[in-house]
């Protein structure tokens, strides 16, 4: 049998996707609720099965990766690997979305103005949402609950590693839609596993209103540069912390410890520290010491670093390189991080916004006025004052989950979770006002329209 050319399929697919956003858009909240809720259940029952066909998957992985360096070889199966917390996990998202406020139909202001007419503002959904991701079933099912349970038509197209386990997971959620009376078309998984597939959606402004984008920096780096659709959030830009003259020294080793160290392939996870000079001497060489030693986190530093650790040895670790420029605009996503010491609060401000987009920015101090102008001046989709950076996510937000971060500054920044995932209309109820001067004379009457009352 011959395979259907990429372009010809994902046109069918789209096309299907676009014909049923009217009919999604009549879906209760009560039946998109159920939705989530079956494949919860269905994910419980099944659980034994899913780790099956993650099990081939990891052996996919590990066989195309025969002969590579055995560190690479675990680090990539690893990656692929689903646990019994895993499907827990996902299946508490599951749980704690539907049972969230649905947004869609939700009225953010209202106003009657002298005519009589009122004037509101309801939340609607976006329309067909396109989710390019090289990540595993948990952001899957995370960014596939948020888009149905706020009214979007969903497009996924996953993590080729993960062919076999996403194909069962995506049985669940077609099932569940068909049986809860989601259009045929309301809710698609790309199965085709060439990158052609991926290019296609964002390269069809006709059938997709938005994409969200899910991967590595060059995945991020092609879809900003090639997209003819507008993107929701792709995750990018470097997150910064800055620990200021005016900082408890012990509150800024855990909040830089906490933000390098918890998850370092987060987004959120911070690329650059800044210190200001009053503090350096201080805490820097320590800092380094706990980082290099405790934590195995590489370093690289200003001059004015590496200075300061002088000729310290450190264990298992050869020398703290000097960072280039290209670091301080680096997203590491990895045990890395760039340390530079500035002369002032503004030198911090500058480095901040000569090295964007910022994807989190945190301040260390205990000087109030200095946390509130960098609140203001700071450029980032969030800003921290004395928390991790970590923090800067959705459900720790208390907004249910989030399926990326937006750093742009259309739509929404930060968390992208239910309510940045919908749009707002306007909504206007009238009783035969007109806008004047109106064309017909105030004298003339239409007798087809007006009726006198007898």
């Amino acid at each position: 049998m011959v395979e259907v050319p990429v372009k010809l399929y994902m046109e069918k697919v789209l096309k299907a996707s676009r014909q049923a956003l009217r009919s999604m858009s009549q879906l209760s909240s009560e039946a998109r609720n159920t939705v989530l809720k079956t494949v919860a259940d269905r994910l419980a029952e099944q659980e034994a099965s899913v780790l099956e066909a993650n099990e081939r998957d990891v052996k996919a992985v590990g066989k195309s990766l025969e002969g590579e360096n055995k560190d690479r070889v675990k680090e990539a199966v690893d990656r692929v690997r689903l646990s019994t917390d895993e499907i827990k996990a996902m299946i508490d998202t599951l749980r704690r979305v539907a049972d969230l406020p649905d947004p869609v139909g939700e009225v953010t202001s209202m106003e009657q103005r002298p005519n009589g007419m009122q004037v509101s503002r309801v939340r609607a959904p976006i329309g067909v949402i396109g989710v390019i991701s090289e990540f595993g079933p948990l952001v899957m099912m995370e960014s596939v609950a948020l888009c149905m349970k706020a009214g979007n038509v969903c497009v996924y197209r996953g993590g080729p590693e993960w062919l076999q386990t996403t194909a069962m997971l995506a049985s669940f959620w077609c099932e569940a839609a068909a049986s809860a009376g989601v259009p045929e078309g309301g809710l698609t998984f790309i199965q085709r596993p060439e990158k052609e597939a991926a290019v296609e959606m964002f390269r069809q402004p006709k059938w997709i209103d938005a994409v969200i984008v899910k991967g590595n920096p060059s995945l991020r780096k092609a879809v900003v540069e090639q997209s003819r659709i507008p993107i929701l959030c792709h995750d990018g830009g470097v997150s910064l912390l800055y620990i200021d003259g005016e900082a408890d020294l012990p509150l800024a080793q855990n909040i830089v410890v906490s933000s390098k160290v918890q998850q370092p392939a987060a987004a959120n996870s911070i690329d650059t520290l800044l210190v200001h000079q009053a503090t350096a001497r201080p805490l820097v060489p320590a800092l380094i010491r706990r980082l290099l030693d405790e934590f195995k986190v590489e370093v690289r530093g200003c001059a004015k670093t590496v200075s300061l650790i002088g000729a310290q040895s450190f264990t298992s670790y050869k020398v703290v390189q000097e960072a280039t420029d290209e670091d301080w605009a680096r997203q590491w996503l990895s045990p890395m991080l760039a340390i530079r010491v500035v002369d002032s609060f503004d030198d911090a401000l500058n480095h901040l916004s000569q090295y964007g987009p910022v994807h989190t920015a945190g301040i260390v101090t205990r000087d109030y006025a200095n946390a509130m102008r960098f609140s203001r001046e700071a450029d980032a989709a969030a800003v921290m004052v004395n928390a991790s950076t970590r923090l800067h996510d959705g459900e720790e937000f208390g907004l249910g989950g989030q399926i990326g971060v937006g750093t742009g500054r259309t739509h929404a920044r930060g968390p992208i979770s239910l309510q940045q995932l919908t749009c707002e209309k306007y909504v206007v109820l009238g009783t035969g006002q007109l806008r004047h001067p109106h064309p017909v004379p105030d004298t003339y009457e239409d007798a087809i329209m007006l009726k006198r009352p007898g």
